[in-house]
């Protein structure tokens, strides 16, 4: 069984998930991405329209057709992918013209969970660095196992937040 929660805000308005919400999402999409994340699948040089196209021996005036296109289409969309200016529209197209499912997804480089453990400690290790210059200037500077507690207490405040405060600049 499959479950899908609503990732985007549309859903409901500018409704956004709250945190155990937020974390069921990643908690999902965590499962689907994970396998992906050891991938490493390299774009042809030419393209993979065109590899795919070439590789079922189909030309581009039969491909044209198939897309319901001038002939002159395809090798403009093939450059046009090459070089990342075509659209995922087209792409899907040409995918269904050639009999594929075109695949489209953003897998993090890491765990979500991980991404956010790093920011919330980027931005925690931001305020307690603030924190000590102004310690500092009032001759109260903190002891470095302080700071560090206090960088860990940030960072569990941040985790139990909303997420969204995460990618808030200060």
């Amino acid at each position: 069984m499959i479950i899908y929660i609503c990732y985007v805000s549309s859903c409901v308005g500018h409704h956004f998930m709250n945190a155990k919400q937020a974390a069921l999402a990643r908690k999902q999409l965590e499962r689907r991405l994970a396998p992906l994340r050891g991938l490493s699948l390299a774009v042809p040089p030419r393209g993979w329209m065109k590899a795919i196209r070439e590789a079922l021996g189909m030309s581009s005036r039969q491909l044209a057709a198939r897309m319901g296109a001038a002939p002159s289409r395809v090798p403009a969309i093939e450059k046009a992918e090459v070089s990342g200016a075509t659209t995922i529209r087209t792409l899907r197209e040409a995918a269904a013209a050639m009999n594929c499912t075109f695949v489209y997804a953003f897998v993090p480089i890491k765990p979500l969970d991980d991404l956010l453990r790093e920011r919330a400690a980027e931005k925690a290790g931001r305020d307690v660095t603030r924190l000590d210059h102004t310690m500092q200037l009032e001759n109260q500077a903190l002891l470095r196992p302080d700071l560090e507690d206090e960088r860990r207490r940030l960072m569990e405040i941040l985790l139990a937040d909303s997420p969204r405060r995460l990618w808030e600049d200060d």
